[in-house]
């Protein structure tokens, strides 16, 4: 092992000893990753088999979180619906991070009439609600996880391009990217080496905000019944599907409420304490 390496690892342990949040953060969303990911591999149930003979069982050894109406193993099931929905989550996060990214720094750096162009193209996509957007596509496209994700990112860049412009005309005013121009260094390799690895924390921060802002935003669509179409199940889906049982058996809404409550905290609270140690 390097040296350098063993430095960054030690600076790993003391920043987790130093914040708590984070830690616990990123402990809860390991376990939540690390269930999603075996759960519907491992599991004896699927997440789709249907047993009339054990509809509506209560919580038991035989399954944890009971059974749905049709009788599904609901374990097995909000588990799949947390990995779909985290990956959808991750992907539109991804695409829109790039683009905002992509974007911003076009915008930061091209100039004045460039960034002014760039800009008021930006505000009028964000005027009508990022909501919308996905509701046409879903209904236009059908329901399913690309429509989803193709509406989400229709709009969802644009929070991180306006805070990667920030940066870049924040930091192509320092020395060293002046510096760096008198050398005749080319602007593509002053953005890619000087400014943007300068402006990773807000653009991290910005990052992992969107992911629980995606997973909420098709969680929602999933609950108003414009989400993910059956068979596929997300924490949305099973939780409209519960709708209907909530007086009589709540267990099956309350189970998939937390566990979409308990990634939304960790991806929350890790986002919070980075945003802390760059503000320092």
């Amino acid at each position: 092992m390097t040296i350098q390496k063993q430095r960054k690892r030690k600076g790993l342990r003391e920043y987790f000893r130093k914040d708590r949040r984070a830690a616990a953060g990123c402990i809860l969303l390991g376990i939540w990753i690390l269930l999603a990911v075996l759960v519907p591999l491992l599991s004896p149930w699927s997440y789709s088999e249907q047993n009339a003979a054990i509809q509506n069982s209560l919580p038991s050894p035989a399954h944890w979180f009971g059974t749905d109406k049709f009788g599904r193993d609901l374990f097995a099931r909000v588990w799949y619906g947390a990995g779909l929905s985290l990956l959808v989550g991750l992907v539109s996060a991804a695409l829109n991070g790039c683009i905002g990214v992509l974007y911003g720094a076009v915008s930061g750096y091209a100039g004045k009439k460039a960034d002014l162009i760039l800009m008021r193209i930006a505000d009028v996509v964000s005027a009508i609600p990022s909501m919308l957007y996905v509701i046409l596509i879903t209904l236009v496209l059908g329901a399913g996880a690309p429509s989803i994700i193709l509406g989400l990112c229709v709009a969802g860049w644009i929070d991180m391009a306006r805070i990667v412009r920030g940066e870049i005309l924040r930091l192509k005013g320092t020395d060293f990217a002046r510096a760096a121009k008198i050398e005749g260094i080319p602007s593509i390799r002053i953005l890619t080496r000087h400014l943007l690895p300068n402006a990773a924390g807000p653009i991290t921060v910005n990052f992992i905000f969107l992911i629980p802002q995606a997973i909420f935003t098709e969680a929602f669509l999933s609950f108003l019944g414009i989400g993910i179409a059956a068979p596929a199940a997300s924490l949305g889906t099973i939780i409209q599907e519960a709708r209907s049982q909530m007086m009589v058996y709540p267990y099956q809404m309350v189970f998939p409420l937390l566990v979409l409550c308990v990634m939304m905290l960790a991806l929350n609270l890790i986002g919070t304490s980075l945003e802390q140690r760059n503000r320092r």
